[in-house]
């Protein structure tokens, strides 16, 4: 007999297999039996290929339910046709063993059909947040995100859901689809999990030899000055015009964005000075490109073009870089 937890309890290890379920249906019966026992559960979604920041996102998901659920997905929907859908990793019997590790409770594991059986013809497109950045350079990315998180979402009925901040304009599209939408669940970002050199990481990181990982790392470095050139008072248009010289001079043949942003609506900000904050790194990766993002809490003056401030109070920026397919080493 299962034994009702605590909100913030660690489970222990498990000796035994995670269960898999691969059906709506059978989701949906384990998590109406969780419930029918005044648990709240919590969804992880994610493509596998699992890593430290995946596990610390379960661990998150224990400060907020009883139950989580992790689900494994490459979803085909969001990559283009010049993308790597068939050669993302796939390693399902190893992130088992590692959402055992951590405690997870179950692993939702659909195929293709199941998401997207014979006929399907919906889909899910947020404006706004999603066309500026990764939207303008991944045409449909982020109808295909928010159609299949919105899936999820209905699928599993958590009452949390957990997604990285790494994914930051991921994110954002999230939040906007949940509250257009009123779906019924509550949406937590994570931290950005970063290794010693303070590179991301990513279940892409895979495909860097060595010598790109180097140079990738310079990323958030990079940023990081930047942010500290913000809050000393220089224009935006200056240190994002800096940021991109540095990082060709760090071994990037091309950059293909350096934009400072606002918070929620992703609204581009400058060319004018913002006023002070502190930073808080993070980054948003895929292949054959990856990106990295500053919060630096700076706030634009009111007079700021291409900003209206909200209540007169004007939004933090966020600073975005894109690596290039190629690392110039």
């Amino acid at each position: 007999m299962d034994v009702v937890r605590s909100l913030g309890h660690k489970p222990a290890m498990s000796e035994t297999p995670l269960p898999i379920v691969r059906t709506v249906a059978e989701l949906r019966a384990q998590v109406r039996a969780w419930k029918a026992a005044g648990e709240r559960v919590a969804l992880v979604p994610t493509m596998g290929a699992l890593h430290e920041g995946h596990l610390s996102l379960v661990r998150l998901a224990f400060d907020r339910a009883e139950r989580v659920v992790a689900s494994v997905f490459v979803n085909p929907t969001q990559f283009g046709p010049a993308e790597d859908f068939d050669a993302y990793p796939r390693t399902e019997a190893r992130d088992a063993e590692l959402l055992a590790d951590v405690g997870c409770d179950l692993l939702y594991a659909p195929t293709v059909g199941e998401m997207y059986p014979q006929g399907f013809a919906t889909k899910v497109s947020v404006a706004g947040v999603s066309e500026p950045l990764d939207g303008a350079a991944r045409p449909g990315h982020f109808d295909g995100v928010a159609t299949v998180v919105s899936k999820l979402l209905l699928q599993a009925g958590a009452d949390v859901a957990v997604f990285g901040e790494k994914d930051y304009q991921q994110l954002q599209v999230i939040r906007r689809l949940v509250r257009d939408l009123d779906i019924p669940v509550d949406i937590v970002g994570g931290p950005t999990a970063r290794d010693g050199d303070g590179l991301a990481l990513s279940s892409r990181n895979a495909y860097l030899d060595a010598g790109q990982k180097r140079v990738a790392a310079q990323l958030n470095q990079v940023l990081k000055v930047a942010i500290s050139r913000l809050r000393a008072g220089e224009p935006i248009a200056e240190v994002e015009q800096a940021a991109v010289r540095a990082l060709e001079a760090s071994g990037f043949d091309q950059v293909d964005y350096v934009e400072v942003r606002g918070p929620s609506d992703l609204a581009r900000l400058g060319p004018g000075r913002l006023e002070g904050g502190s930073p808080d790194p993070g980054r948003r990766p895929h292949r054959p490109h990856a990106a990295d993002r500053q919060h630096g809490g700076l706030r634009p003056p009111s007079a700021s073009p291409g900003h209206a401030a909200r209540g007169g109070l004007p939004q933090p920026g966020h600073a975005w870089v894109r690596r290039p397919r190629t690392l110039k080493l």
